[in-house]
């Protein structure tokens, strides 16, 4: 497994693509290295019809198949459950999504839609916050705001899709990523 270091320990991390293929540069280790000097860089989206068929990574949480297709992504997976409260997300401007699609799951379970977050196309950190919808029973939904009634949410497995970039080419930008929460 690769890992990527997350505070006090390490996190396996997949992604969906890297720029040029240079991890040393545009890796994932550079979403939770702390420095404002690096960043992940996914590649190009590619579109069918370039030789590749576009085709997304396979959604099983314990099966995650890096693969570049129409969307970027960055999966997460835990070593026990943990109970998620608030996720940071830092783009560079220019180069974030409009849409960020969380899933998540325990393992050997199917990803499940969390929320779908609408980012602001900025190079600011970003703090989304999860709460109840209205009626209660309608599940949990994540908002870029100040906090409100605070829900988490327990997985072994958080995948962050990036579905449609501001930039043309479909390339994300990634500063910082940060995932708040427990350990269970």
């Amino acid at each position: 497994w690769p890992r990527c270091p997350r505070g006090g320990g390490t996190v396996p991390c997949r992604v969906s693509s890297v720029l040029n293929r240079d991890v040393k540069q545009f890796g994932k280790q550079h979403l939770f290295d702390g420095s404002e000097e690096t960043c992940w860089n996914s590649d190009q989206v590619w579109a069918q019809g370039q030789g590749q068929a576009a085709e997304p990574p396979r959604a099983r949480c314990d099966t995650a198949v890096p693969t570049q297709g129409t969307s970027q992504w960055v999966t997460l997976e835990f070593p026990s459950p943990v109970k998620v409260s608030q996720l940071h997300i830092q783009f560079q401007g220019g180069f974030s999504s409009r849409l960020c699609t969380l899933e998540g799951c325990r393992t050997g379970e199917e990803l499940v839609k969390i929320s779908e977050l609408y980012p602001q196309d900025s190079h600011a950190m970003q703090i989304s916050f999860p709460r109840r919808m209205a009626g209660g029973n309608l599940g949990i939904f994540w908002e870029f705001c100040c906090p409100g009634r605070v829900e988490e949410t327990v997985l072994e497995k958080l995948k962050i899709t990036f579905g449609s970039s501001t930039d043309f080419f479909g390339r994300i930008v990634v500063y910082h990523l940060g995932v708040l929460g427990e350990r269970l």
